[in-house]
């Protein structure tokens, strides 16, 4: 470490409030307490809309930035210095000053069913109520089991299962990543295939957003940067900035690497889940980005524009 490594003893981190994002801060507290054991990491509550706001389908209330931009503002006049998000939540523009400093290691992207009886996907009774907050998941369930009830289901991990304890719903769907860290990872019935739920951009990922000129934290934090989950995380939302995609309309993708080799795969969907054009397109870790704009502009013209135009023009 250089000697500009050791200006600072103590740094603010700045969390929403939810079990599994004061979870995911202090997973990375105690892994800058290993790279820097004199540099002391406070945790700060910060209360976002999208936290405030639970009766309301995100969408409807602009998905994009909801639990995030609170966040950024306290980064912006300097109350805290980092901030841990679920990559799926941040929005592919960062406000002008802020960075991504660092992407640690990927969990498991894939979306988990839960469901009351144990039941897997394809077994769920005719009509089953399944809960999901997601228009993307909605879509796909919906193309996949058109019979199915897909109701909202908004609130924590804690909370949502409650729910679906209480049998307001048949089955649930949510991130695995999130049950993953929480240990919670037994809840899960089925993992779903990318087949019938392709994950969200940046699904099981988390990014450590700073100041772009914090060259302190930029450098501490080096050592939980994961190259391959950038690059992967990257791919995915170029793909979503050329959509011009919120974290609420029926968009999805995900990145794999094969050593050099990337391949992402993405689809858009009506909400319904009566049409989905889905793609894939296979290049280098090299350009990430120019990967996720090729398979944009493939689903733009396969009829992506007309989807994503329909569903802007009732928003």
């Amino acid at each position: 470490m250089t000697h500009s490594t050791y200006e600072r003893t103590s740094v603010v981190l700045g969390t929403r409030g939810s079990k599994l994002a004061v979870h995911q801060s202090e997973w990375v507290q105690a892994r800058l307490k290993e790279l820097a054991p004199h540099v002391t990491v406070t945790l700060r509550r910060i209360q976002t809309s999208g936290d405030k706001i639970l009766d309301v389908p995100l969408a409807k209330i602009g998905g994009k930035g909801l639990f995030v931009k609170e966040i950024e503002e306290a980064l912006l006049s300097g109350e805290i210095d980092l901030a841990v998000h679920s990559m799926k939540d941040v929005p592919t523009e960062l406000p002008e000053g802020l960075d991504l400093l660092c992407i640690p290691f990927r969990e498991d992207p894939r979306d988990a069913l839960i469901s009351r009886d144990g039941r897997m996907f394809k077994d769920l009774p005719h009509g089953a109520r399944v809960g999901t907050s997601s228009l993307r998941r909605q879509s796909q369930l919906l193309q996949a089991r058109p019979d199915l009830s897909i109701s909202m289901l908004r609130g924590n991990l804690d909370t949502r299962l409650k729910k679906l304890r209480e049998g307001q719903f048949d089955a649930i769907v949510l991130a695995a990543a999130g049950l993953r860290r929480l240990g919670w990872e037994r809840e899960i019935t089925e993992y779903l295939a990318p087949e019938i739920s392709l994950p969200a951009i940046g699904q099981g990922a988390l990014g450590i957003e700073g100041r772009g000129d914090d060259q302190f934290l930029r450098s501490l934090l080096s050592g939980l940067e994961h190259a391959p989950t950038r690059t992967m995380v990257l791919a995915e939302r170029a793909l979503l900035h050329r959509l011009q995609g919120g974290c609420q309309v029926p968009i999805a993708a995900h990145a794999t690497l094969n050593g050099s080799d990337a391949t992402l795969e993405g689809l858009v969907a009506s909400v319904d889940g009566k049409e989905i054009i889905r793609d894939t397109v296979r290049g280098t870790v090299a350009d990430p980005e120019s990967m996720g704009i090729e398979l944009a502009e493939r689903l733009l013209a396969r009829g992506g524009d007309k989807i994503l135009q329909a569903i802007y023009g009732t928003s």
